[in-house]
């Protein structure tokens, strides 16, 4: 099964974005009144030093379209030398037009009169023009390697869930705005500048859809700003926002990505810079624009720094221009990109299917929004454990019909299916692949219990489950002792998982097995792990909500479920081309079109490890050739081989 890895291409060339948002240090957003040409090719050299290709770039909108049919003239002059400063130091730039929000604040042309930014129509016309002017103005400079129609429009147009627009009406928006940029002659490849919130990545209805503007931008761009309370889980964040923006298949970019230092230590800011440059390109990514170039202490008077002091701090270079620790991580990724030459690799490809069920991103009647958020977060857990398990799996969508040559499907703490996918899943089966599911109840009364077509015949099981009453689990920690061999997982072994979920969704599923044979049980003998063979396949039930408890629980990875995770796909027989005996490294491969292999291991440690990788073929130095056997790590480590 093909992993998702598409390459941003221009007039034939591949253009492996790695960059930064660009506020000069000596205006921020207002940057345009107080431009200076020096300080400008000052702070473009520090980042092309460190191996930066381009930036991203801003229109202040209310100062270049100061009046409804008038721009700016001067400010166009300074934004022509600012490209100019770009073709000097070797780089490109991707200006965007309406840029209205930023950083913590909302500013709206003086003329704007409170008109709705969608749906008015004279209001949609005068952004198309804006958009159409600059174009014409600038598409001819060697400079500008692509388009952006907004910055997070989400948080400006209607902010965030007040309200939101219909997809259709954002949708006709966005046709409007790409269209008015190719018909003022712009080639280059464009896209929203949305931060892809929409309900495909978030399973938050914004009315921003990646389907439906699929046919007018070039690729996507994920904004990642999230937290978490568990570490490899953040880790991973911006991974596997990646992967689900890759929806419809086009390039992903991490177009905004970063932290303030005013939040964490500079060694920290590091370590989140590396896993999430490393952890996201293995999750898809093929391009990586960081917020921001710099910080902005003397800006402190001006909003929004005045009352958002901390995104003074996001820079990757302090007030000064000098490297803070995540441009030297930007720098370090720069070089690993080109030893393997980036540009022609993609991801291996992979036997395991996680499986997206199509209730993230679809209302259906009287299905409820308020079940995304579990969905959301129990792949996230599942992807992480895969992550532990050394397993590379695929996302694939119920909406888009599951792929037949998966041998492994995972469906974590999944409680809503349609009866199409279950039949499906069962034909799956039959015909020789590996079905798990973790049984989940639901975090809402209104809705609890699976919502399935014959979980029983599935699974070869009879539910014993009392209508409307959760079975609570009473345990704080579920142990679940193998009562025969489970692959490499030996009978009489025990595994353990964190209880947790609130007082819906900490429940386990009581059956009675039918054509099902017990694996696994729990403190209490009670079935926990059931397999039944059907066809030349077989199906696996996990009767606790393995995926949802860890996603729920603070500090908690690497939990065991990677174990669980790893024997499946030993039975399933799907590969795992690359193995390391640690839950806290994982390992992955990319592909060179020339057949070359090179092999990620990323640490989630916060101690120096060494391992020794399992692989078919040897290991070797990038840089010396020389074979390698065993790995250094250092804390929250990369190291990056080439297998032969």
């Amino acid at each position: 099964m093909r992993r998702h890895s598409a390459h941003l291409t221009h007039d034939s060339a591949v253009l492996p974005w790695l960059g930064a948002n660009f506020w000069s240090r000596t205006g921020g957003p207002l940057m345009w009144r107080d431009y200076d040409p020096k300080t400008v090719r000052e702070e473009l050299e520090v980042l092309r030093e460190h191996g930066l290709t381009m930036t991203r770039s801003f229109f202040y909108w209310p100062d270049f379209h100061p009046e409804p049919h008038r721009i700016d003239e001067t400010l166009c002059e300074r934004f022509a030398d600012f490209l100019d400063a770009h073709t000097e130091a070797g780089m490109g730039t991707v200006p965007t037009f309406i840029v209205g929000h930023m950083s913590g604040e909302n500013w709206d042309p003086v003329w704007r009169g409170g008109r709705d930014l969608y749906e008015d129509v004279w209001m949609v016309g005068r952004q198309a023009w804006f958009a159409s002017q600059m174009t014409r103005r600038f598409k001819d400079h060697p400079a500008v390697t692509g388009w952006l129609i907004t910055n997070e429009m989400p948080g400006y147009g209607r902010v965030y869930q007040e309200n939101p627009p219909s997809s259709d009406v954002v949708t006709a928006w966005a046709q409007a705005m790409c269209n008015a940029v190719r018909a003022a002659g712009g080639t280059q490849p464009v896209s929203l500048g949305d931060g892809a919130w929409g309900i495909e990545v978030t399973g938050r209805d914004n009315g921003f859809s990646l389907r439906d503007t699929a046919e007018y931008v070039d690729f996507v761009g994920p904004h990642v700003y999230r937290s978490d309370t568990d570490r490899p889980r953040q880790h991973y964040r911006a991974a596997f926002e990646c992967e689900l923006a890759s929806v419809t298949q086009q390039p992903v970019v991490l177009e905004e990505f970063g932290l303030s230092t005013d939040t964490v230590s500079a060694e920290n800011a590091g370590i989140y810079y590396r896993q999430t440059l490393h952890n996201s390109l293995l999750g898809g990514a093929t391009g990586w624009i960081a917020w921001n170039n710099t910080d902005y202490d003397d800006l402190w008077d001006r909003s929004p720094y005045d009352h958002h002091p901390f995104e003074m701090h996001f820079g990757i270079t302090d007030s000064e221009g000098a490297p803070k620790a995540p441009l030297l991580e930007l720098a370090a990724f720069a070089d690993v990109l080109e030893a393997v030459d980036f540009a022609r690799c993609r991801r291996a490809d992979t036997d395991a299917a996680l499986v997206v069920p199509a209730f993230l991103e679809r209302g259906y009647p009287y299905s409820r929004p308020a079940d995304r958020p579990l969905i959301f977060t129990s792949l996230h857990q599942a992807y992480v454990a895969a992550r532990a398990a050394d397993l590379p799996a695929g996302l694939v969508r119920e909406a888009d019909h599951l792929p037949d040559h998966a041998k492994l499907y995972l469906l974590p703490a999944t409680r809503q299916l349609t009866t199409r996918t279950r039949r499906e899943l069962a034909r799956r089966a039959q015909e020789g692949a590996t079905v798990y599911l973790s049984f989940c109840s639901g975090e809402h009364p209104g809705t609890r219990g699976p919502w399935f077509d014959d979980l029983d015949g599935l699974f070869g099981v009879e539910l014993q489950l009392s209508y409307g009453v959760a079975e609570p689990i009473t345990d704080d920690v579920l142990e679940m002792t193998f009562t025969e061999d489970f692959g490499p997982l030996a009978a009489g072994e025990t595994l353990t998982f964190p209880v947790a979920g609130n007082e819906d969704s900490r429940a386990y599923l009581p059956v009675v097995p039918r054509d099902a044979r017990v694996v696994a049980v729990d403190g209490h003998g009670r079935p926990a792990l059931l397999v039944r063979e059907t066809g030349s396949g077989r199906t696996v039930l996990a009767t606790y909500p393995l995926e949802h408890m860890a996603a729920r629980t603070a500090r908690v990875n690497p939990e065991q479920t990677h174990r669980l995770y790893a024997a499946l796909a030993d039975l399933a027989g799907a590969a795992r081309p690359v193995t390391v005996d640690s839950p806290y490294v994982g390992a992955d491969l990319l592909v060179h079109e020339d057949g070359r292999r090179f092999v990620w291991l990323v640490s989630q440690s916060a101690e120096e490890l060494t391992v020794r990788p399992d692989a078919v073929g040897t290991l070797h130095d990038l840089t010396s050739g020389e074979q390698v056997t065993d790995v250094r790590l250092a804390p929250y480590g990369v190291v990056v081989l080439e297998l032969t």
